[in-house]
């Protein structure tokens, strides 16, 4: 991959001079990117695939942050806010998915600035050069982009001078066989399979009340979906927990005790004692490899068979919970030019400093423009998708990385190469349950 001169003066082709940079996703890094654009008077358009802003997050609104509200504001965002009188959250709180977004996102996309250049309900399919597949070279840092978009009118394309691929991972989570591909027969149960961090105390609650729920995965959303499932038994009789994990142990939900994020510290302790007491049925070393329908009176209830030792156990369950992690999307971008780890997924300069068997989020080396840069120019990938599979993303390093883009795309190279960032210390940043063992809902980082 040839870099790109830092130093070097940015001029932009005339052709592309009136096109508006292209933002994929209204979350927290898509809005953030919109906000340092309008701070540097740059033109975009922002495309949200749900019928909100902020939709994957209103997903896991129950779910309260590990992170409180001083690393979850971006700093371009606060300021086009507090022109309009907004005050911003306590600093030390911790809110919920949902208040993050009506407290904070909702009023930065309803600023004109904003709002007037963001279309909902539209997802992007594909991302190519006009007139160019990936294969073709000659003029193409001079040819603008085409995104092609479904809608609810149809298909239809624009052209961008820039695009900026901030559309997360949320709606693309593993599979839940070990081997990477979806397990046989998962088709026939796929009814019965719920997404990371279901509402299972609030609008979820009939579809695991007084029923047996498997919750399979080793991290945070695992954590909390069985701490809220054990909090449902002691008012739902009947119901039953089984959490299973394809190593020996979660290591990933054991957290360091001088975690400055407190309210995440307790979760691997909490789920161990639910655990020890019989609440919840740990079945370790198990790999999924079929699921099936069962039969007779069971046929409402899905089969789970994995390899565990040197032969298959097979589990019932009226529930399946998918608490695997999440994947980037790719298959959009197959006409862009990429370098991407072949591990984990993320811009092949950043994936080392982001490696999830070295890193936990607050060991995160300030990272931008330099480390995001692709060998198609102007394309970039930020936030939570240029983690690729890594689980150590947080807010306020999307914040920043795309701060240093914005800041290259507007010219301005030396604040695109002027990285840093302050992270919370011994940051894991999957979700889990909040500290108080009485709480309703459980934590993230964001």
């Amino acid at each position: 991959m040839t870099l790109i001169d830092l130093t070097a003066p940015r001029t932009l082709p005339s052709r592309l001079q009136a096109l508006p940079v292209a933002i994929i996703g209204a979350g927290p890094i898509g809005l953030a990117t919109a906000a340092n654009l309008v701070e540097r008077g740059l033109d975009f358009v922002l495309l949200e695939a749900g019928d909100r802003i902020g939709a994957s997050v209103a997903q896991w609104g129950h779910t309260r942050l590990f992170s409180p509200w001083r690393h979850l504001v971006d700093p371009a965002s606060q300021r086009l806010l507090a022109a309009t009188g907004w005050q911003a959250p306590p600093a030390d709180s911790l809110p919920s998915g949902t208040e993050l977004v009506e407290r904070f996102l909702a009023p930065l996309a309803a600023l004109p600035a904003i709002a007037e250049r963001t279309r909902l309900g539209v997802e992007v399919t594909d991302v190519t050069r006009e007139g160019m597949d990936r294969t073709r070279t000659a003029g193409r840092a001079q040819t603008p982009f085409l995104l092609r978009i479904r809608t609810a009118d149809g298909v239809e394309e624009l052209t961008a001078r820039a695009v900026i691929d901030a559309s997360g991972t949320y709606r693309t989570p593993n599979s839940l066989g070990s081997s990477g591909i979806d397990p046989l027969g998962l088709s026939e149960v796929e009814d019965l399979v719920s997404h990371p961090l279901p509402d299972v105390l609030g609008r979820d609650r009939a579809l695991f009340a007084g029923q047996h729920t498997v919750v399979v995965g080793a991290g945070h959303s695992a954590a909390n979906t069985l701490l809220n499932l054990a909090a449902l038994a002691e008012q739902e009789p009947g119901t039953r927990i089984t959490w299973v994990i394809r190593n020996a142990t979660a290591a990933r939900v054991s957290t360091a005790p001088d975690d400055e994020l407190q309210a995440r510290a307790s979760i691997g302790a909490r789920v161990d004692a639910l655990v020890a007491a019989g609440r919840i049925e740990l079945v370790d070393r198990f790999e999924i490899v079929r699921l099936a329908r069962g039969a007779g009176d069971e046929a409402s209830a899905a089969r789970i068979t994995g390899r565990r030792g040197d032969g298959l156990e097979t589990i019932s369950a009226d529930r399946i919970v998918n608490a695997t992690g999440f994947r980037p999307n790719l298959e959009m971008l197959r006409e862009i030019r990429l370098e991407l780890d072949d591990i984990v997924e993320a811009p092949r300069r950043l994936a080392p400093l982001i490696d999830p068997n070295v890193h936990s989020c607050g060991t995160v080396e300030p990272h931008g423009f330099g480390e995001l840069q692709q060998p198609e120019r102007d394309f970039f990938i930020v936030g939570m998708k240029s983690y690729g599979r890594a689980p150590t993303f947080l807010l306020a390093t999307g914040y920043e990385q795309v701060r240093s883009v914005t800041a290259w795309l507007a010219g301005d190279a030396a604040a695109a190469r002027d990285v840093a960032l302050v992270l919370p210390a011994t940051g894991v940043c999957s979700t889990g349950a909040s500290a108080e063992p009485g709480a309703d809902s459980g934590s993230c980082c964001g």
